[in-house]
């Protein structure tokens, strides 16, 4: 077998440690290596010895779900294997109502008003209730809302209560292993160009406005600089979206997104990925490079990618707050790659990361995470005078885009 076919292999045959030192054999695995191994670490306070069981626990929980927000965060964390009993009741009735508007339901065979979950941020919304008994089929998070449009048929909140019932694995470790094959099926498919199963679904089709932009905001972003640079000042990414609204108000919209904020110290971040790890949870935060732009780094990173795999893969953007603003409104600038898997440095011929060409592909994906949340206003694009269209980043990969930035009004 190959070396790169091996590592599933051997996954795959492995216990809650999978052979990883094939990974060694040369300068494009380094990182790769890095991660497992802290996995690994990691899961030797998590992992049984053979034959022992983790014996199943259980959690009660209580949620004031307000209808005036698309989604509530539980902040409850789910495990493959989780059974949860959801029981709800209110002045607003959780099975909704009958007489009023189902246009853009999220759940659209539900009844307008009813409660809703879903257990991963960008999962498909489920019907809840009154009450309903569901089975967690993949790590996730668990969303609670309302099925609503633009406007929810009743303002009030649902009491909400949750029974956990968790999983009664043989070990943490099997649920390591797990994420283990699909880290590796992804770095495969970036890497040596092999598809992955389910890969090629489409995002959701953006819902544009047909409504020109203001102006006044067109000539601000005519004036950006159309692509980042590192610190060497070789230009980078380009600048393909922007965001409209408070930092709350961001924050807020791509938290609910499920994009995670980078961290911003690599010693702080391994230490994290393991403590995460020993407590049964994935560690989503992977330090990013920093970039500039108006002559600073960025203000915030965020990324999006399954638990160890975004190591070699993963949905990332940049933020920097505008030096403008617009009808008050603090305006955020981006610059939004998605890495694929490793690549040489052209510049120094380190290890960095690979990025799919098609950078047209991520504002598309940014677009319509945030377009999931509820939290969005309206979305144009715009071309700017002198478009980026084909360039490199800033350690040498090419890349293509028709050359707009996607505006976003988020609420």
């Amino acid at each position: 077998m190959q070396p790169a076919v091996q590592l599933v292999h051997n996954i795959n045959k492995a216990g809650p440690f999978p052979e990883v030192r094939i990974l060694s054999r040369g300068w494009l695995m380094k990182r790769w290596v890095w991660a497992l191994n802290v996995v690994a670490i990691a899961s030797l306070g998590v992992c049984q010895g053979p034959g022992q069981t983790t014996p199943a626990t259980a959690n009660d929980y209580s949620f004031d779900v307000s209808t005036a927000q698309a989604w509530t965060d539980t902040n409850v964390d789910l495990q493959t294997g989780d059974v949860l009993n959801i029981t709800a009741s209110g002045k607003c009735d959780p099975q909704g109502v009958s007489d009023a508007s189902a246009q853009g339901l999220p759940v659209a065979d539900a009844l307008p008003g009813a409660l809703i979950a879903k257990l991963q941020a960008q999962g498909n919304p489920l019907v809840i209730g009154t009450s309903k008994e569901v089975t967690v089929d993949a790590a996730g998070h668990l969303f609670l809302g309302v099925n609503a449009g633009a406007k929810p048929p009743c303002k009030g909140s649902f009491e909400v209560k949750v029974h956990r019932q968790a999983q009664a694995a043989s070990s943490r470790g099997d649920v390591l292993k797990q994420q283990l094959v699909t880290a590796a099926g992804i770095f495969l498919a970036g890497q040596l160009g092999v598809q992955q199963p389910g890969s090629t679904t489409a995002a959701p089709a953006l819902k544009i406005s047909n409504t020109p932009l203001d102006a006044g905001l067109r000539k601000d972003i005519d004036g950006l600089p159309r692509r980042v640079n590192d610190q060497f000042k070789n230009l980078g990414d380009m600048v393909n979206f922007v965001l409209v609204g408070s930092q709350q108000q961001v924050q807020g919209a791509l938290d609910a997104a499920n994009f995670h904020v980078a961290d911003t110290n690599d010693k702080k971040a391994v230490l994290e990925a393991a403590t995460m790890t020993y407590e049964n949870k994935d560690y989503l935060a992977m330090p990013m490079s920093t970039l500039y732009l108006f002559n600073r780094p960025q203000d915030f990173g965020y990324e999006e990618a399954e638990p160890i795999a975004m190591v070699a893969s993963r949905h990332h953007f940049r933020l920097w707050k505008a030096p403008f603003t617009w009808n008050g409104q603090t305006v955020w600038v981006g610059a939004g790659t998605h890495d694929i898997g490793f690549a040489k440095d052209k510049r120094n011929g380190s290890i960095t990361h690979k990025i799919d060409p098609n950078v047209d592909g991520e504002r598309e994906n940014i677009g319509a995470s945030l377009q999931k949340t509820n939290k969005v206003k309206s979305m144009s694009y715009y071309i700017p005078p002198n478009p980026v269209q084909d360039a490199k980043n800033a350690t040498g990969d090419g890349y293509k885009s028709d050359g707009r930035i996607l505006v976003v009004f988020v609420e």
